[in-house]
């Protein structure tokens, strides 16, 4: 859940921005004294209607000390009351904006602020729903930068969606893509592959990239893992979501292709007057057989479920023409 900082009058509704630019914080108070400064200053220069919002993940370093009298008509602050990953936060931030286009940003200084104009210009102009911003020189450690390629190779090879930086911190997207997007767990970093399985279009533009400002990343090696775990998770909601018996149905039947392979064998060496019982292969056969019956019966149990979900979708949205 998430607790709203604003200014005392601000009992009304907050209209509508041209632009808001979101920024997911965690303990990066030292940073977010120039970022959110500077941020302003440049939206206001570029003559935008604009806002800025801060989402502190839960933070200990002070950073709502630090944010409170930053906080304006044009500066927003939503605190998440403890640390619960930045998904969750851009998933709260987003749910409490109403912009034509969102930029997010990190809070670290790492992201040029100045760059914002210019990929807002070419998401009026039409040119994608959403432009990630490629950092074509990153300034990070070695081993970030490498397991970083190694990462976006994988991605693109495995969602089949083209991209080589796809966790950049800085995109701008329109507010009907962010409206779309449904964040959680690792997902912030497949919002291209989201965005272009639900249809939207994507580009990639080279943007600069800074040195962190103060303090550390707050990423850890944990993120690896997670990280990889979430990539099956985007490829089955992206490809299986609505069919998926072609994902167990066709496991279940290799595997059962395998098992009753594997018991023909042992019927054949039977006949022949071989013993059979004490074979490893007749234990493997039938596990397999059965995995493979459960396999595809999970795969039918999945497409009933996607059908009655579509059922009631279409029952929802179902028009009656009125003629006279």
């Amino acid at each position: 859940m998430t607790s709203r900082i604003e200014p005392p009058d601000a009992t009304a509704q907050l209209p509508r921005r041209e632009v808001a630019v979101l920024l997911p914080s965690y303990n990066e108070a030292n940073n977010l004294v120039e970022v959110v400064p500077e941020t302003l200053a440049i939206l206001e220069a570029a003559g935008l209607d604009y806002e800025v919002v801060v989402v502190d993940d839960g933070s200990t370093d002070g950073t709502r000390t630090v944010m409170k009298p930053m906080i304006s008509p044009r500066t927003r602050y939503l605190r998440l009351r403890r640390n619960s990953g930045k998904s969750e936060a851009l998933r709260a931030g987003l749910s409490m904006i109403d912009a034509e286009f969102v930029v997010l940003m990190d809070a670290d200084g790492q992201d040029d602020a100045t760059q914002i104009p210019a990929l807002v210009e070419r998401l009026r102009n039409g040119e994608a729903d959403l432009i990630t911003g490629r950092r074509a020189l990153r300034n990070d450690r070695f081993i970030k930068r490498n397991t970083s390629k190694i990462y976006n190779a994988a991605t693109a090879k495995v969602t089949g969606v083209e991209g080589r930086d796809f966790n950049s911190g800085l995109k701008a997207m329109t507010g009907d893509l962010a409206e779309s997007l449904e964040l959680y767990g690792e997902l912030h970093r497949y919002i291209p592959v989201l965005a272009h399985w639900s249809g939207f279009r994507t580009l990639e533009v080279d943007v600069d990239h800074h040195p962190r400002r103060h303090g550390t990343t707050k990423f850890g090696k944990a993120r690896f893992w997670r990280g990889f775990l979430d990539l099956i998770t985007v490829k089955f909601l992206t490809t299986y979501t609505a069919r998926p018996f072609h994902l167990f149905g066709a496991l279940g039947v290799v595997l059962g292709g395998v098992g009753s392979a594997l018991l023909a064998w042992m019927l054949v060496l039977r006949i022949q007057g071989n013993t059979v019982g004490d074979r490893p292969a007749l234990l493997a056969g039938v596990l397999l057989v059965m995995v493979g019956v459960q396999m595809v019966s999970l795969g039918l149990i999945g497409e009933l479920i996607v059908h009655l979900r579509r059922n009631r979708q279409l029952d929802r949205e179902s028009l009656i023409e009125v003629r006279q």
